[in-house]
This record gives structure tokens, C-alpha cells and sequence, in this order.
């Protein structure tokens, strides 16, 4: 009896004490769950959202519904619906009902389900899939957009007949022939209406586009915050890219509305800007359309100006063409008296508050990055990140402090010490003030290597936001002192500083790099200055490849993720020529061949000696795989250690979790390979 009462006390004992105090690890954030795609209820008192967990065993993630009681001060998260094996996503509260995207029974269709809880229902039955879909404000019609042949007439999809003795060949007379990791199969994202009723959605709906040629949403990242209802529920808001013969060159994105009955052919709002406009947003009080605008064409990271539109009289003013910082996201109060938006801000990402009669910004978040903002009647709810801590919902109340609402990870994060962010200045390029961090490995002492990382874009930020691909923090639980600096082309500073990298790839953001990490090793005694790798992906991977050839003598070793190697190949094999054409001087290679050749790594190959890893995807196509193929060639040609990972079910990003956990075995093993000599 004693034995089994002390046996039952230790059982206890082990479940209630603290799990023993350790370091972060890849294998820890492969599995956490990731909240997304949030949406609350009219009046106020639900929060619903999709949640991500990690299956290894099928490598992917799958998706459930959960909800929070926001009336009920202390309530916790609790399933909605979390069928298994199924993925329930893209929830949208209109009254007390949660309409979402389902895949039970094998294809994608759109159920319902009510707040409360109980059996979800389908309401569409058509074929052929769907991308996504919103809610009309009454509840009386579904905008669908779904991948369907140009000038589809409905969601039904085409007959078409194959001919047996057929190749397998692909045919094109125009660009794109591929985008970012898919092959043009002929088909757009295009906008249906279906109606909708208490029995439901059911037919294959009406095309509103009337043969507009392009994608809404846009690919390949687009998605319902490109489209927009009107209060009445008569207009759909879109934003639209006419492809034609010049798409790649194009980042002509215009405002265009429709009526949702397919009536009349879609307007272009937006025609006299023949730059980016999207992200159309209509007000609750039906009087006005939001939306960002960028000026130059040609330039796809523009300064993002909020625009304004009087639906009455079509007015267009500017709101926040005097703040030097580029809206990411918009998102009305449901009284129409503020526009939420999000802009990154000197490495944080924090939610502010617009006037829409004044243009006037208020800041209502510090710290953080706000991932996804949705208003309330009491002010809105956000999730919100960190470089040590990944989202969870906050509330923002429209007068005092921001308050947490969940904590998602907190069972599977617990015991576990995350590592010390130091932001640090120095004088760089230009002798502008330039910006960085450090992370610290949690409970270090003595000297730490380094992982030197350099973000891409090239217009990006290492700033405070939590990563699934690039995590700092698991390289600090490895045992890295990791920095970090946002070199001139970076975001978050001003238009003018964002600008400074076009035409200067190898230049200013490569001072700076010398500048920041000189500047890092002299502030920070934990790191060893003598230690050190540099890491980067895409532009980063690029930087990488130009270390090699001009400042060889600087890493024990080097990872190179999707870099260009070869400026010549890039400007043919890439498919966003305009990107490409830009950062080098607005012209086609052809045009201006030293222009290309000036930044190019592969011009200095003969000065290369860093050990380096090489990681790619085959169905990368912004950067294709045979930039990293061959660069490994150049490493074994010259006879310098390398080593290649190639990822063939991967794009531009790995994805996959086991993928995920592979990609960083390979970087930290090889890491650890050539500095562990001098720990």
C-alpha cells in the first residue's frame, strides 16, 4: 500500500513540477500550433479562427476551427470544429453563423456552422474547386474566386477533349510559361457569384469578370484581401492585373468594381495609376473604398500609400502620402470612423489607427509584429509575434492597453529558455545610421560563434517577427550568437533607404554588412569575432555568393539558400522580369549588360575559397535550381569543401515539416562542422 501510495506521489509529482529548463530546437517549432486567418463576430463576442497542427507522419500541416468567448473575461480557446483527417479554414462570421472552407469528402467546398456550435452544413456542390470565397454582408450571395479557363461563364468546369494521340508537351506563345513553383496550365483565378439561401449555395454561380484577362486575387499570394463587398451587397471591389503579352513586365495591379449580379462589365477605378493599387477595402457605412497605392511602375516594393475614394462622387484623396512608411494592411472600424492598418516601423510591424478625414496616424501597438488585424466594436483584435514568441490574439482596445487573449503554445513551450534580442546602431553606407540585433544564447557563457544572417527581398527586414524558416531562436538554442543587420534596401526606414539597393546589390548593402558586424563584435564580448558563418537566402543567398568573391577571407564557412549566382542567367530564367529589370537599372539585360554584370558573382569565382553549403528546390522558379546547381559546380571545380541539398517538392521556401527539420540538420551540421574546432 505505502509502495503504490509513494509510486502514485512521484507520478504526481513528475505531471504538476516544471518541465527542466532546455534550449529551443527545430523539432520544437515544427510542431506548434499556428493560429491564422481570425475572424469576430459582429457584436463582439466571438473570435473564430483557423488553427495549424503539424501531422509529421503525412508531412503537412492540417487545419481546424477554434473560438474564444471575447465576452467572458478569463474564457479559454475551444474546438468548433476539428473533425480529423479534414481541413476546416478560412472562417467568416456574418450574424452567428461561421461560414469556412472545408475539403470533408475529398474536394474543397464552402459549410456552415453556427457560432454556438453544432452540425456543420455544406452549401456548394460544384465541381472543379475553389481558391476562395466572402460573404456577402446580408448573407444572400458568396463571392468565389477558383481557377477555371479564361472568360469562364460559371464555376462549372470546361469539357474538354483529348486527343489520344496527344504528346505530353507543353505549347506557349506568351509569357509567363511558369510562376514561382507552378506551370502555366492556361487557367485564371476568376470571381463567381452564387447565391445564397437558408437551403444553401447550390449551382455553379455567375462570372462577374466579363473575359478580364489576369488573376483576382493576383498570383501567386493573393487572396480575400484583394477582394471586397459593397455595405449594399450589389458591387464587388477587386484588384486585377490585365495580363496581355507584358504580365512579367507588369505591376500594373488596378482597382476594378462589378456588379455582383454579372450584369454589366467590371470598371477600372484605377486607370490613370499605372502602378500597384490593391488591397480594396470598403467601409462598413458603404460611403468609402481604401485601398494602397504605389507610384512608380515597374517597382514592386513602392512606397504603399492609403488612397481614399468617395463611392458617391468618386473623389480620390490621399491619406498618408506625407508618412514615410508603406501601409501593409487595411481594415475598417465597424462605425467607419478609423482605418486600422499595419506598416513595419524600424523592425517592428505595429498596428496604427488612421483618420480617415484628416489622414491623421496614431500608433497603437510597440513591440511586435501584427500579422492579421481584425476590428471589433470595442476597438480590434490582433495576433501578434516576436522574434521570441510566435502569434497569439491580443485585444487593442481603442482606448487603453493592449491585452493578451491566448496562448497557444504555452504547454508546448514550456521549460523552454528563449534567447536575449539586443537591438544595436552604427553608422554605415552613406554614413547613415543603420540598424541591427543580436541574439544570445539563453544562459551562455564565454564566447559564442556566430551566425552572420542576411535577409532577402532584397526589400525586407530582419526585424521582430517570429520565422518557421529562418528562426533565430533555434539558432541561438543551438548554440549561436546570431546577428543580424538591416542594410540599406531594408524596410521599415523610409522610402529613400528602401530605394538605395536598386542598381546596388553589391555595394552599399555590403558595407553595411562589414559595418554591422564589426560593429556587433565590438559591442557584444559574448560573440567570437573569430568564429563566425554567414547565412542568407534568396537576395541573402545572393549576398552570399558575392562574400565568396569579395570578402573571402571573413567566415569559417557559408550557406547559401536560392541565391543567384549568375546575373546573365537569372535575367533570362527568372518569371517577375519586372523585379529583376528594376534592381538593375529598369532595363532588359540585353539593353545594359554592364549594369547586370557589375554585382555579378559569378565574375569573381576565381577569388572564392569559403566552405559552402548549397541548398535549392526544383520548383523554385524566381531563382531556379540550376542558380544553386551552379554555384556547387563552382565550389568543386575550384576544389573548395561544398555540399549541395536539393529540395525537389520545394519552391522558393521549404515547407514541409520533415523537410524543414532536414534543412536545418544540414544548416547547423555543417555550421557546426567548421566552428566547433574553436569552441
Amino acid at each position: 500500500m505505502k509502495t503504490l501510495l509513494a509510486a502514485s506521489l512521484l507520478a504526481t509529482a513528475a505531471l504538476t513540477a516544471p518541465a527542466a529548463a532546455r534550449q529551443l530546437t527545430i523539432d520544437d517549432v515544427s510542431t506548434l500550433s499556428r493560429i491564422g486567418a481570425p475572424t469576430v463576430s459582429a457584436d463582439g463576442k466571438w473570435l473564430v479562427w483557423a488553427q495549424r497542427e503539424t501531422d509529421l507522419a503525412a508531412n503537412r500541416g492540417r487545419y481546424d476551427l477554434w473560438r474564444l468567448d471575447l465576452s467572458r473575461k478569463g474564457a479559454k480557446p475551444e474546438p468548433l470544429l476539428n473533425e480529423a483527417e479534414v481541413n476546416e479554414n478560412a472562417p467568416q462570421i456574418v450574424g452567428q453563423t461561421v461560414y469556412f472552407q472545408s475539403d470533408k469528402g475529398g474536394d474543397d467546398a464552402i459549410w456552415s456552422v453556427p457560432v454556438t456550435g453544432g452540425a456543420p452544413k455544406k452549401l456548394t456542390g460544384f465541381q472543379g474547386g475553389l481558391g476562395g470565397f466572402k460573404v456577402s454582408p446580408a448573407a444572400d450571395r458568396i463571392l468565389v474566386w477558383a481557377d477555371r479557363k479564361p472568360n469562364a461563364p460559371s464555376l462549372a468546369p470546361a469539357v474538354e477533349k483529348k486527343d489520344p494521340n496527344a504528346g505530353e508537351g507543353r505549347v506557349y506563345d506568351k509569357l509567363f510559361v511558369r510562376h514561382w513553383d507552378t506551370w502555366v496550365d492556361g487557367t485564371h483565378s476568376q470571381l463567381f457569384v452564387l447565391p445564397l439561401t437558408a437551403a444553401g449555395a447550390p449551382g455553379d454561380g455567375v462570372a462577374i469578370e466579363h473575359g478580364l484577362d489576369g488573376d483576382a486575387p493576383s498570383r501567386p499570394f493573393g487572396g480575400a484581401e484583394e477582394v471586397s463587398w459593397s455595405a449594399d451587397g450589389k458591387t464587388v471591389y477587386f484588384a486585377l492585373r490585365v495580363a496581355g503579352n507584358t504580365e512579367p513586365l507588369s505591376t500594373n495591379l488596378d482597382i476594378w468594381s462589378a456588379p455582383a449580379d454579372g450584369s454589366a462589365a467590371p470598371v477600372n477605378l484605377t486607370e490613370g495609376n499605372t502602378a500597384t493599387d490593391n488591397l480594396p477595402t470598403v467601409s462598413p457605412d458603404g460611403r468609402s473604398l481604401a485601398w494602397f497605392a504605389m507610384k512608380r511602375p515597374g517597382f514592386e516594393a513602392d512606397r504603399q500609400v492609403l488612397m481614399l475614394r468617395d463611392l458617391a462622387t468618386g473623389q480620390v484623396r490621399s491619406l498618408t502620402e506625407s508618412w514615410d512608411r508603406s501601409v501593409g494592411s487595411i481594415a475598417w472600424s465597424p462605425d467607419s470612423k478609423r482605418i486600422y492598418v499595419t506598416a513595419q516601423d524600424t523592425q517592428e510591424n505595429p498596428l496604427f489607427s488612421v483618420d480617415p478625414a484628416t489622414g491623421k496616424v496614431t500608433r497603437l501597438t510597440q513591440q511586435g509584429h501584427v500579422s492579421a488585424v481584425v476590428p471589433t466594436p470595442k476597438g480590434a483584435v490582433v495576433a501578434m509575434n516576436s522574434l521570441t514568441a510566435p502569434d497569439d490574439f491580443y485585444s487593442v482596445p481603442a482606448k487603453g492597453k493592449v491585452a493578451r487573449l491566448t496562448e497557444v503554445n504555452a504547454a508546448k513551450l514550456a521549460g523552454i529558455d528563449m534567447p536575449t534580442v539586443t537591438r544595436f546602431g552604427f553608422t554605415g553606407a552613406n554614413n547613415d545610421t543603420v540598424r541591427g540585433y543580436a541574439v544570445k544564447p539563453y544562459g551562455s557563457t564565454g564566447k559564442v560563434p556566430i551566425a552572420f544572417m542576411v535577409h532577402g527581398g532584397p526589400q525586407g527586414s530582419s526585424d521582430n517577427s517570429w520565422s518557421y524558416r529562418w528562426n533565430p531562436a533555434v539558432f541561438a538554442g543551438a548554440g549561436y550568437g546570431l546577428v543580424a543587420v538591416d542594410f540599406h534596401g531594408s524596410t521599415g526606414y523610409g522610402q529613400a533607404f528602401t530605394d538605395a539597393i536598386s542598381n546596388n546589390w553589391g555595394g552599399w548593402p555590403l558595407d553595411d554588412l562589414k559595418a554591422g558586424l564589426k560593429a556587433a563584435t565590438d559591442r557584444f564580448g559574448w560573440l567570437d569575432a573569430n568564429n563566425a558563418c554567414a547565412l542568407g537566402a534568396s537576395y541573402g543567398g545572393y549576398m552570399m555568393n558575392w562574400i565568396e568573391g569579395q570578402w573571402p577571407d571573413r567566415f569559417k564557412c557559408i550557406v547559401q539558400h536560392d541565391g543567384v549566382f549568375d546575373a546573365r542567367a537569372m535575367a533570362y530564367e527568372t518569371e517577375e522580369l519586372w523585379f529583376d529589370e528594376w534592381e538593375h537599372g529598369q532595363k532588359a539585360y540585353y539593353e545594359d549588360p554592364a549594369a547586370f554584370e557589375k554585382w555579378n558573382p559569378v565574375n569573381h569565382v576565381q577569388n572564392w575559397k569559403t566552405p559552402q553549403l548549397v541548398i535549392t528546390g526544383e520548383k523554385d522558379f524566381r531563382i531556379p535550381y540550376t542558380q544553386g546547381l551552379a554555384a556547387f559546380t563552382a565550389l568543386q571545380r575550384r576544389g573548395i569543401p561544398s555540399r549541395l541539398l536539393v529540395n525537389p517538392n520545394e519552391n522558393h521556401w521549404v515547407l514541409k515539416p520533415r523537410n524543414s527539420r532536414q534543412w536545418y540538420r544540414e544548416v547547423l551540421g555543417w555550421m557546426d562542422r567548421w566552428t566547433k574546432d574553436a569552441r
